[in-house]
């Protein structure tokens, strides 16, 4: 009998791009995000898209997402514990 396996949780795989500056599961890095609450992950997401680029690494990366992908990484980062 076959197997199939279960999809990730969604958001996970666009959230791991945040692993490579915040820590494996976004514990550590820069700033811990796991955890966080998804509005207020989304909120500072939203922010970032809003200034413009400069020295802040965030802003190319946050304006390459749309509401709806922003919106799944902010809900798999706030169920990590």
């Amino acid at each position: 009998v076959a197997q199939t396996a279960a999809p990730p949780p969604a958001g996970r795989l666009l959230a791991s791009n945040c692993f490579q500056c915040h820590g494996t599961d976004g514990r550590g890095g820069f700033e811990e995000i796991a955890g966080k609450s998804a509005e207020g992950l989304f909120s500072e997401l939203k922010e970032m898209q809003r200034k413009t680029p400069g020295n802040d690494l965030m802003v190319p990366h946050a304006k390459g997402y749309s509401d709806e992908q922003l919106r799944a990484i902010a809900a798999y980062l706030s169920t990590i514990r």
